[in-house]
């Protein structure tokens, strides 16, 4: 096992170094199926050009949303039951699929189930990509091969955001192509370059059941999904109120276009370096502190009506995604008995999917009914009031966690 680095010593510049291949080929995968993440953030303009709008496009959204929440947990108990190559496989494979049926869709409702499936199907494979770097490392490296994930969903994200715009410009089909091309290359370096892990005994997978019992008779865990549920929702927020904020603003597109760029810059460059010296501390504290600054960030929002203020609220809350990079999952995984490392991460991703969806929903409609002002207070409150229970629980989470008793 490689040496921890003690608190005194220099953290390394490289802190992916010395993770296996396994975790490599999910990263550099990662990166190829986010170069093809070009369908969802135009979809609402392709819908357009097919004559969907209003209250209709509604339905296709929702329809892409709720897929979110029955992926993963799908996702999960297939890792489990049948493994997770298999699982990641179905996964892109059929999202592909889903991306030709969506294209081709003569109705709305065509179109709102084919987005289901699109959703459903993609987010059935974090929860098996997610177990297997569990299975592939140890514990006191899974956090960073969690934020190497994270690392290359940034950086294939940043790109396609650039790309998106290009290929968009010359024909939506092109989305559509480069989207499903993008998983079938995913599945083709799963099916070649991953190889299962070995599976537990039939015996520990029995006394589990194949279902989440597992996860809910777990009280840290219970104690543990909401709060990383809230604050994933209020990071959800830079997502779905800061555009409205800046069209509020009188500001144009091109302002939100370049927050999003200010954050990835600044998420692929400094992620690496932040891994580095924070994995020496204890993760469920750096943990909270950057929930915290996640939520300040965000509030920030509420203040900003100019570029310069805008562009102070994202440089915090991407700081705090810099800082929180894969250690909720790395905990999680911890967290998880060997049999059922899938079914812990299909309940994390899970809860990220609601977060989301529930981002879409409550906080648009908090924004438009409410007022801006109320969602960054409650973003403010939730977020810092969510960092602060999750820090009372380090003791708790570290006696769960430490290597002797997963050893145990």
């Amino acid at each position: 096992m490689p040496r921890t680095p003690s608190p005194t010593s220099a953290p390394s510049p490289t802190p992916f170094k010395g993770l296996p291949s396994a975790v490599w080929t999910i990263f550099a995968g990662t990166i190829v199926n986010r170069l093809g993440y070009l369908v969802t953030p135009f979809l609402v303009f392709f819908l357009a050009s097919r004559g969907v709008t209003g209250g209709d496009i509604s339905y296709v959204l929702g329809a892409l949303g709720a897929g979110n929440l029955i992926g993963p947990a799908v996702g999960g108990i297939l890792a489990d039951r049948i493994g997770r190559r298999p699982t990641m496989l179905i996964g892109l494979i059929g999202a592909a699929a889903a991306q030709g049926a969506l294209f081709l869709a003569p109705g709305v409702w065509t179109m709102a189930g084919s987005a289901l499936l699109i959703s459903a199907a993609g987010s059935t494979v974090s929860p098996a990509a997610y177990a297997l770097l569990a299975d592939a490392v140890d514990s006191e490296r899974r956090q960073r091969a969690y934020a190497l994930f994270g690392w290359g969903v940034n950086i294939g994200t940043a790109v396609a955001g650039v790309l998106g715009g290009y290929l968009a410009a010359q024909g939506y089909w092109l989305l559509f192509a480069v989207d499903a091309g993008s998983m079938l290359v995913y599945a083709a370096v799963v099916a070649i370059r991953l190889r299962e892990p070995q599976r537990s005994a039939p015996t520990e997978r029995a006394k589990d059941g194949i279902g989440y019992g597992v996860v809910l008779r777990d009280r840290l865990a219970l104690l543990l999904l909401p709060l990383f549920g809230v604050q994933l929702f209020v990071y959800s927020l830079t997502e779905v109120a800061l555009p409205l904020a800046v069209r509020d603003s009188g500001l144009s597109p091109a302002v939100y276009g370049a927050m999003a760029a200010v954050n990835a810059i600044m998420v692929v460059a400094l992620q690496p370096f932040a891994t580095a010296w924070l994995a020496r501390l204890p993760q469920l504290a750096v943990q909270s502190a950057g929930s915290a600054l996640i939520a300040v960030g965000v509030a920030l929002t509420g203040l900003a009506d100019s570029l310069a203020g805008y562009t102070l609220s994202v440089v915090v809350w991407s700081l705090g995604e810099v800082v929180v990079a894969g250690i909720a999952a790395g905990i999680f995984a911890n967290l998880a008995p060997t049999h059922a490392r899938g079914r812990y991460q299909g309940a994390f991703s899970w809860t990220w999917g609601v977060a989301r969806f529930g981002a879409l929903t409550l906080g648009v409609t908090a924004y438009t009914t409410l007022g801006p002002a109320a969602l960054w207070w409650t973003a403010l409150l939730a977020g810092t009031a969510t960092a602060a229970t999750t820090l009372a629980l380090r003791t708790r989470a570290e006696s769960r966690t430490a290597p002797h008793t997963l050893a145990a």
